[in-house]
């Protein structure tokens, strides 16, 4: 697996390294959930506005147009 993976790089002080050093913090892991859970939350803000672009389309559609778009839909099937 090692070698299907890109490296990035962060630039902290020394006085972080050291002190996540001493906590016995694995920053590797660390930086991977941390950039995993933000793009993960990017992704549903991302969702989230495209969904609100959906329901401000279909909202200017009247019923009865996809009323009749379901059931010409259903009698083709």
């Amino acid at each position: 697996m090692l070698g299907n993976q890109a490296t990035v790089t962060a630039k902290v002080s020394p006085e972080l390294k050291e002190r996540l050093a001493k906590l016995g913090v694995n920053v590797s892991k660390t930086i991977r959930e941390a950039l995993e859970r933000e793009a993960e939350r990017l992704e549903q803000e991302r969702l989230r506005e495209l969904s609100e672009e959906a329901g401000a389309i279909l909202r200017k559609i009247p019923a009865e147009e996809i009323v009749r778009s379901i059931r010409e839909s259903r009698e083709q099937r």
